[in-house]
């Protein structure tokens, strides 16, 4: 079997090539694919084939894939481009013959007001219009979203925001990539959209608890109304469509569109989520 990790140079993708190469996947039937292959040297090292790959080059993406069982497309990070880039992704799929997609979308990504879902659902909907066999990961939101706040707290001994009373079902990148690479090297996916979120979903209160306990000094949590979260992103120097951008997020999760949990993350990975307070000491710590 041949498994093409696309965004292999980014935290989500480089964790599934770790996953994938623990769960006795042979390197070399492992390619790791991204824009920067000299951040891919230490894998190539171990084994594992290298490709570049540019959502922008369909030439770049069909060498990749040529040959591939199965491909994994991370979601690209430039808003506004992604679904060309995307497309162009999945045509190269689909022109070399890639036995089955899996693409990492959003939650709910066809049916959310969830600021960021546009792109997720019109990919979506080109993956499934493109007749290759395919899987759909709905990630949920990673606890990492939420270092910046820790952080500040550190400083501040508070976690501001427009998040009212909502709830988010968070788990660390690493349980994600974790289920991925367990749909990349198995079967019975096929077809298959998955939502995928934490075990718990927890408030900002809750936040606020655990980054007392990790950063080991008091921290609370203080709401505030959209215009207020709006004016401090403004007197900070952000602009006004990612000041926008960042309170409409603020309003969805009030609002728990990042709240679901079922417990397919847990199923897939087979073990509870990573909880709150170990993740986020996890993403603070290091690494040696």
């Amino acid at each position: 079997m041949s498994i093409v990790v696309t965004g292999a140079t980014g935290h989500l993708g480089r964790l599934v090539v770790e996953h994938l190469l623990a769960d006795g996947v042979p390197a070399d039937q492992v390619v790791a694919a991204g824009r920067r292959t000299e951040r891919l040297a230490d894998l190539a090292e171990r084994g594992v084939r290298v490709a570049a790959v540019d959502f922008t080059d369909p030439a770049s993406l069909t060498a990749a894939f040529d040959g591939a069982d199965v491909v994994l497309l991370v979601s690209g990070s430039e808003v506004g481009q992604r679904v060309a880039q995307h497309t162009a992704a999945i045509e190269a799929a689909k022109a070399v013959g890639v036995g089955r997609l899996v693409y990492t979308s959003a939650p709910h990504a066809d049916t959310t007001p969830l600021v960021l879902a546009p792109e997720h659902k019109a990919t979506e909907e080109v993956l499934r219009a493109s007749g290759l066999t395919y899987t759909i990961l709905r990630n949920g939101w990673y606890t990492e979203n939420y270092l910046g706040d820790v952080q500040g707290a550190a400083e501040s001994g508070e976690i501001v925001g427009a998040y009212g009373e909502g709830r988010v079902a968070s788990a660390p990148r690493d349980d994600f990539a974790a289920a991925a690479a367990v749909v990349l090297r198995t079967e019975g996916h096929d077809d298959a959209t998955y939502e995928l979120a934490g075990d718990e979903a927890w408030g900002f209160a809750d936040l606020a608890a655990a980054a007392a306990e990790v950063l080991g000094r008091p921290v609370t949590y203080r709401a505030v109304t959209s215009d207020e979260q709006r004016a401090a992103l403004l007197a900070a120097g952000l602009d006004e469509g990612t000041a926008g951008f960042v309170v409409a997020l603020a309003e969805n999760t009030r609002d728990d569109l990042l709240a679901g949990a079922d417990g397919t993350l847990s199923r897939l990975i087979g073990r509870p989520t990573t909880p709150l307070v170990p993740a986020l000491r996890a993403a603070l710590t290091p690494a040696s």
